[in-house]
C-alpha cells in the first residue's frame, strides 16, 4: 500500500481528474511528491527509472490540462510511464510493479482505461496515435490525441514513417518530443520560452489566418509561409518538423510546470493539423544517483534510496551475453573484419566489451533493427564479417532485411539472438518466442542454440567461419550453468548434435539451455527404472537427421524440448521424422515448447514452471506417453 504522509498532496489524486482546479503551487508540490513516490516504489520493486523521473513534470501538466481518458494520451515504449500510472487509479498497486499479478512496467490496454495503447517496442505512438486521430475523425467526436515519445525513440523510421503521414493527413493531434539526452535540442532559456508561448497563442495564430486571407489573392502565400518557417526555425529550431507538415512549438524546460502548463493550454486550444512540442528534460531528474550515472539509471534492480546502491546477487556464472561479448572481443584479436553492430543495446548485449577493445568497428546503429540488419548486410558483402547482435524480441522489427537483404543474398551476417526465451519481469512483449520458427523457415539459415556457456563461445567460433551463408545464435537471458570455457575454442560440426546421456526407453532431445532440465527429468525417471537417453542438438538448422533417426528407431518414446513458441524446432524434427517414415512404426513423440498464449510478467522460474519446462514437467510428458511410471512420485521427487 502507498505509504500516507501528513500534508501530502498526492494521496488526495486518485484520477487525473483530481488534479482539476489545483493551483500551481499545488501541482508543484504533487509533481515533487510524484518523483519521491517513483524512487520509493523502483527502489523495492526494480524497473525503469530514470525516464519516468524525468517526465515528471509534464505527466502532471498532461493530465492538469487535458482530459484522460476521453483524451487518448499514448507513451511511446512505457519506459517512462510510472509517474502516470500513479495518477490513473493505480496509486495503491505500484508496489506490484513488474510482479506475478500485479501491474505492468509498461502501458497495457487490458490494465486500465488510461491506458488506450499498450507499448514496450519503440516508436508506435505517433503511428497509433494517427490511428485514434482518424477513428475520432471518422466518428464524430472531439477528443484530442497526444503521444508522447523520446528522442531515442525517434532515431527509427517508424517514427518518420508515421510523422510524414500525419503531416500529409493534418489531421488534428500533438506530439510531444521528449528530448532528454540534448540529441536535438538548442540550448534552452527565456527567449525559447517566449516565442513558444508566442507561436501558440491565440493571437497569434488569429494573425497568421488575417495574413493568409490578405496575401492569398496576391498569390504571396507560399513565399510567406516559407518566411515565417523560417523565421521561427531560426529562433526556436524544428524546421524539419515543419518541412514534414507539424506545427512546431519549442524547445521548452520540461520541467517548468508553469510554461508546461502555459503551452498545453495554448495547444489544447489549436484545431488545425498535427503540432510538435518539443520539451528538453533531464533523465533522472531530481534523484542524484541517477543525474550522475552514466546510463541515469535507465533500468534498475532494486536499490537503497539513501545511497542509490542497487542490490546484487550472489556471485555466479557469467551471464550468457558475457560470454557472448568476451568471445567476440578474443576473436576480434585475430581477425580486422569482425564488426559488432546493436540497435541502442551495447550493454545489454555486451557488444560495449567488443566496443571498448576496437572503437573503430563497434557501431550503436540507435533504436533501428530495420537499418542494422541492412547494414550488417553491405558489411558483409564487401568481406567484412558482421555480428549483428539483437534481442530477439527487437529482431521480430527487421525481419523483412533478414529475408531480403541477407537470406535471399546468402550474406554471412551473424546474429546473435539475447534474450531468447521467457525474460522475468518484462513479461510478454520482451520475451524471445518466435526467432526458431521464423529463422529456421529460411532457406539456407544456419540456427544455434547453446546449453551452456562453453557450448556459446563455440557457437561464437563457428558462426564467425561460416562464409557462405547467414547463421544465427539464440541464448537466454541470465546466468549460464557453471561450465569451464576452454581457452582454446574447437568450432562445431555444422548440423551435428551431441548425447550427453545414453538410455533405452525414453529420448529427450534439448535445443537450447533447458537441456539441465532434461539431465534432472532422466534422473527422475531412472528413480523408477526408466531408462533415458538426453541428447543436445545444438542445430535446428540444418537438423542432425542421422541423431535424429537413430533416437526414433532405438527408444519408445521421444520428446523435443525448446524454449520457443509453436512451429519451432519440434516441429522441424517431427516433419523430418513424418517425411523418413520414422513415425510409421508407433514412435510416440511430444513435443514440448512454450505455450500458445502471452505469458504475464513473473520471475522465470515460475513462468517456465506455468509453460510445462521444467524436469517434472518434461519426466511426467515422458511417463504418460511411455504408458508406465508413477506420476505422483515425479512429484514427490520434484518437491523433494
Amino acid at each position: 500500500m502507498t505509504e500516507t504522509r501528513p500534508n501530502r498532496l498526492l494521496d488526495a489524486i486518485d484520477a487525473p481528474s483530481d488534479l482539476k482546479g489545483r493551483s500551481r503551487a499545488d501541482l508543484k508540490q504533487i509533481a515533487e511528491e510524484v518523483r519521491h513516490e517513483v524512487i520509493d516504489v523502483v527502489s523495492v520493486t526494480g524497473g525503469h527509472l530514470g525516464s519516468g523521473l524525468g517526465v515528471v513534470e509534464l505527466t502532471v501538466a498532461i493530465h492538469a490540462v487535458f482530459d484522460a481518458p476521453a483524451d487518448k494520451l499514448i507513451w511511446d515504449v512505457g519506459h517512462q510511464c510510472y509517474p502516470h500510472k500513479i495518477l490513473t487509479e493505480r496509486k495503491d498497486r505500484m508496489r506490484t510493479l513488474r510482479q506475478a499479478g500485479g501491474l505492468s512496467g509498461f502501458t497495457k490496454r487490458a490494465e486500465s482505461e488510461y491506458d488506450p495503447f499498450g507499448a514496450a517496442h519503440a516508436s508506435t505512438s505517433i503511428s497509433a496515435g494517427l490511428g485514434f486521430a482518424k477513428a475520432r475523425d471518422l466518428q464524430g467526436k472531439d477528443n484530442h490525441v497526444i503521444c508522447v515519445i523520446g528522442d531515442g525513440s525517434m532515431s527509427a523510421g517508424m517514427a518518420y514513417e508515421a510523422m510524414n503521414n500525419a503531416g500529409a493527413d493534418r489531421s488534428r493531434m500533438i506530439v510531444i518530443l521528449n528530448d532528454n539526452d540534448m540529441s536535438i535540442a538548442p540550448p534552452v532559456g527565456a527567449m525559447s520560452h517566449y516565442f513558444s508561448r508566442l507561436v501558440s497563442s491565440r493571437p497569434y495564430r488569429g494573425l497568421r489566418r488575417i495574413a493568409k486571407k490578405v496575401i492569398q489573392p496576391m498569390g504571396l502565400e507560399s513565399p510567406a509561409r516559407r518566411a515565417e518557417e523560417y523565421l521561427r526555425g531560426f529562433a526556436m529550431g524544428g524546421t524539419l518538423f515543419e518541412e514534414m507538415g507539424f506545427y512546431y512549438i519549442g524547445p521548452v524546460d520540461g520541467h517548468d510546470l508553469d510554461t508546461l502548463l502555459d503551452l498545453l493550454e495554448n495547444i489544447k486550444a489549436m484545431q488545425d493539423g498535427p503540432i510538435l512540442l518539443h520539451v528538453v528534460t533531464q533523465k533522472g531528474k531530481g534523484y542524484a544517483p541517477a543525474e550522475n550515472s552514466a546510463d541515469k539509471y535507465h533500468g534498475v534492480s532494486k536499490f537503497s534510496v539513501v545511497t542509490g546502491e542497487q542490490a546484487k546477487g550472489a556471485a555466479g556464472p557469467p551471464a550468457y551475453q558475457k560470454v557472448f561479448g568476451q568471445t567476440l572481443a578474443k576473436l576480434g584479436e585475430t581477425d580486422d573484419r569482425i564488426c559488432a553492430i546493436t540497435a541502442a543495446m551495447p550493454s545489454g548485449t555486451s557488444t560495449d566489451i567488443f566496443g571498448k577493445k576496437f572503437p573503430e568497428r563497434h557501431f550503436d546503429v540507435g533504436i533501428a533493427e530495420q537499418h542494422a540488419v541492412t547494414f550488417a548486410a553491405g558489411l558483409a558483402a564487401d568481406g567484412m564479417k558482421p555480428f549483428c547482435a539483437i534481442y530477439s524480441t527487437f529482431l521480430q522489427r527487421g525481419y523483412d532485411q533478414v529475408v531480403h537483404d541477407v537470406a535471399i543474398q546468402q550474406l554471412p551476417v551473424r546474429f546473435a539472438i539475447d534474450r531468447a526465451g521467457l525474460v522475468g519481469a518484462d513479461g510478454a512483449t520482451h520475451a524471445g518466442s518466435f526467432d526458431i520458427g521464423y529463422l529456421g523457415a529460411l532457406p539456407g539459415m544456419v540456427c544455434m542454440a547453446p546449453s551452456d556457456e562453453a557450448e556459446l563461445a563455440r557457437m561464437v567460433l563457428t558462426s564467425l567461419q561460416i562464409d557462405d551463408r547467414p547463421s544465427a545464435f539464440r541464448y537466454p537471458r541470465g546466468e549460464g550453468v557453471g561450465v569451464t570455457i576452454p581457452n582454446i575454442l574447437k568450432p562445431l560440426e555444422i548440423g551435428k548434435g551431441r548425447v550427453v546421456r545414453e538410455g533405452n526407453a525414453i529420448a529427450i532431445l534439448s535445443y537450447g539451455t533447458r537441456l539441465q532440465e532434461a539431465l534432472k527429468a532422466a534422473d527422475m525417471l531412472a528413480a523408477q527404472g526408466l531408462s533415458a537417453t538426453v541428447a543436445d542438438a545444438r542445430f535446428a538448422k540444418p537438423l542432425d537427421n542421422e541423431l535424429i533417426e537413430r533416437l526414433a528407431k532405438e527408444h519408445e518414446v521421444l520428446l523435443t524440448l525448446e524454449e520457443g513458441a509453436r512451429g519451432g524446432f519440434g516441429s522441424f524434427v517431427l516433419e523430418h521424422l513424418a517425411n523418413c517414415g520414422a513415425l510409421d512404426s508407433g514412435l510416440k513423440v511430444r513435443v514440448l515448447t512454450l505455450p500458445d498464449i502471452f505469458q504475464d510478467q513473473d520471475t522465470p522460474a515460475a513462468m517456465y514452471d506455468q509453460a510445462g519446462l521444467t524436469a517434472r514437467h518434461i519426466a511426467a510428458r515422458a511417463i504418460e506417453a511411455l504408458g508406465r511410471g508413477d506420476l505422483s512420485a515425479i512429484e514427490r521427487l520434484a518437491s523433494a
